[in-house]
């Protein structure tokens, strides 16, 4: 068989951030952001246009799944997208999941009714999966672990914006233009995307041998697709007692136990049982789909209350739901914070999902003559809940499970958030659906009036736009059982976040260990799982060491470790001598991110404490230097095994060595002795 030659191959291509300008790394990483600032958008901007898209095409019974077809399809994806990258090389696979994303959203802005839209959001959704996971996999081929949290939270911040510019773009583009532009807008995008990327993307080839669970992976979505066609037509396409609705269920009863029977036996499960037996993941799992519940089903139901019912623009529809992400992201990032400092997070949890509950019930109490600041606060509170909940829930179950489940953990529970928005948008839908039909029909029986051609029950609740042409006297109970149906979802949905406030108290708040620090924000606010390896959320965790104030403080920590009274930079310089035998410090400068007054400070402490001694320009360590670095190495050593805790034990795997190895050797500045060309001086310190 012929050899495959390519420079992307991983015997020539070059190790993460070898070989490559920092301009050209920066230049995909700007490509890789746009690919997931198109996944991340097209999560959010449909909610502001879903009231008009409503209007032109019809269908307010299926609203739901413009949503949810968009989110089953890139959830089921996701996990494949991510083995095949690792299988066949992860930029052909980005390539072609934008190629798939541009497909799906061309044929959305030329939908011409609800079911070719919902089918083209699911095509979307495909694309959409791939280029969440493989944008920030890819990251991990591009950068050594030490930068890979600097990166990722790049990531976090575009998902950070596209969570307040989704609904403001979506109005802004459905008031200006057209709610197709909704879609269209990705298609410029997605063509510079892909260019970049054919032209600067090099990356090695890593083949990873898997057997991918695609059998798993179909069942699982046909469940998933079971339960929401249930949630989303019982009641209303379908009687509940119906024979279709009563075969979808004990199909979608069948297709579990089918799955269950399958997973057990897969030797690379989609979603491993085992997981089940970690108490903690089965309860952040029921907490995680309680949250993707409450979350995704206000924010498709929200635009449509404040367009429909208080009458304001798609513009300002976006513009009045940012005191909820702004209470997401505030409460966010303060807990992840406050957890990573103090290792208490069992409070945030409980806290947050009562909060969540609270903000339902005041979202209950909208009515259509509301104030914007009544309205604001009540946004604020439901976001501030969500956000207290959604960061630490990560955390949890990383901290919860082996080193070999670390990645699948962390992909199950946002995975159950995933399923949960789509449950919810079903349920809520329905129920809007129920409430609405049965108040417009007491609305129009009631009515004393001779109502105009085309205005019946049916057609106001399936388009808005009918109500301008009722009798003026007729539009406010009109409205107001627009506005009591939209409510009362609220209403329903709040015992059901009450259960998983219960189940909170019964988490048991283990010790974090050191390594596990809030996640990045794009973990919290994905709707979709993003699926990574256990090497890759640990050096995720561990890139902290690699930052100018983790550097720092992991030498000031293994200084005090060792019981020497040296400068953190000092501890460097040894280990370093330790390492390559001798070291020239006007050379490290130049080649290291260590300014030179720092090298110069380290040099005259370790030769005033006889340390090291000159040979030369050439500093070597001398028999005291030798026992002094024998013991740092020792402390450094300890201070790893002290962050990894049960994942550093006798039979730990072997990329967690290397990874290990490869933070180890950053640390010492080993990158310097590489023949390569100086780089330009930084301001990192160790």
């Amino acid at each position: 068989m012929a050899q495959d030659t390519s420079p992307d191959r991983l015997g020539d291509a070059p190790a993460p951030g070898e070989g490559r300008s920092h301009r050209t790394v920066l230049v995909a990483i700007g490509a890789l952001l746009l690919g997931m600032l198109l996944a991340a958008l097209d999560q959010t901007i449909v909610s502001t246009a879903l009231p008009t898209i409503v209007s032109e095409l019809g269908g307010m019974e299926h609203l739901s799944w413009v949503v949810t077809a968009y989110m089953l399809a890139s959830t089921a994806a996701t996990p494949l997208w991510g083995k095949l990258g690792d299988q066949y090389g992860r930029k052909k696979l980005f390539q072609a999941a934008i190629v798939v994303f541009l497909i799906g959203s061309a044929l959305c802005g030329i939908a011409q009714n609800m079911p070719q839209l919902i089918a083209f959001r699911a095509i979307q959704g495909l694309g959409g999966g791939g280029l969440m996971v493989l944008s920030m996999a890819i990251v991990g081929d591009l950068v050594p672990p030490r930068e890979r949290g600097r990166y990722q939270g790049l990531f976090g911040a575009v998902f950070g914006a596209t969570s307040v510019l989704g609904p403001l773009l979506g109005g802004l583009f459905t008031e200006h233009l057209s709610w197709r532009w909704v879609f269209y807008v990705n298609l410029p995008i997605g063509i510079v995307a892909l260019f970049v990327i054919a032209a600067v993307l090099h990356i090695p080839v890593r083949s990873t041998r898997h057997t991918i669970d695609y059998l798993g992976t179909f069942l699982i979505a046909s469940v998933a697709t079971c339960l929401v066609l249930v949630a989303s037509l019982g009641g209303t396409t379908w009687a509940w007692g119906s024979a279709q609705i009563i075969g979808l269920a004990v199909l979608g009863a069948v297709l579990l136990v089918w799955f269950v029977y399958v997973e057990r036996r897969a030797v690379e499960p989609v979603l491993p049982l085992r997981l089940f037996r970690i108490r903690t993941f089965s309860l952040v799992s029921v907490i995680s789909f309680v949250v993707g519940f409450a979350m995704f089903g206000a924010m498709t139901y929200l635009p449509t209350f404040l367009q429909v019912v208080q009458g304001v623009t798609p513009t300002m529809s976006g513009v009045h739901m940012l005191p909820m992400v702004l209470g997401l992201l505030i409460t966010s990032t303060a807990s992840g914070q406050i957890v990573s400092r103090t290792g208490r997070w069992k409070v945030f949890p409980i806290a947050g999902t009562a909060l969540t509950a609270l903000g339902l019930l005041l979202l209950h109490q909208l009515t259509e003559t509301s104030s914007t600041w009544s309205m604001s606060v009540r946004f604020f509170v439901f976001g501030a809940g969500l956000g207290l909940v959604m960061q630490v829930l990560v955390l949890v179950v990383q901290n919860a499970v082996s080193y070999e489940d670390l990645g699948v953990a962390t992909s199950g529970a946002t995975f159950f958030r995933s399923i949960g928005a789509s449950f919810g948008v079903a349920v809520f839908g329905t129920i809007f659906t129920n409430r609405l039909t049965g108040e417009l029909a007491d609305v129009f029986a009631s009515a004393g009036t001779e109502l105009p051609p085309g205005t019946g029950p049916g057609q106001v609740a399936a388009d808005p736009r009918a109500i301008a042409q009722l009798p003026p006297e007729l539009r406010p109970a009109v409205l107001h059982a627009y506005a009591t149906s939209i409510t009362d979802v609220f209403l329903y949905a709040a015992p059901v976040v009450l259960v998983a406030f219960v189940i909170a108290w019964f988490l048991k708040e283990d010790k974090l260990r050191a390594s596990v620090t809030a996640p990045d924000t794009s973990q919290t606010l994905a709707s979709n799982p993003v699926e990574r390896s256990s090497y890759d959320e640990c050096a995720r965790a561990l890139s902290v060491l690699g930052s100018r104030e983790g550097r720092k403080a992991i030498y000031v920590k293994i200084t005090e470790r060792a019981g020497l009274d040296l400068l953190p930079a000092a501890s460097w310089l040894l280990l370093r001598l330790r390492r390559h035998g001798t070291v020239e410090p006007a050379r490290l400068a130049e080649v290291t991110p260590v300014p030179l007054r720092v090298i110069t400070e380290a040099s005259r402490q370790v030769e005033e404490r006889r340390l090291a001694s000159r040979e030369g320009v050439q500093l070597v360590l001398t028999e005291d230097g030798v026992r002094a670095a024998a013991v740092l190495a020792g402390a450094r050593e300890e201070s790893l095994a002290e962050l990894l805790g049960d994942w550093w034990g006798p039979d730990r795997p072997t990329d967690l060595v290397q990874l290990v190895e490869e933070l180890t050797a950053e640390l010492c500045g080993s990158d310097g002795e590489r023949p390569r060309a100086p780089e330009p001086p930084r301001d990192h310190q160790p």
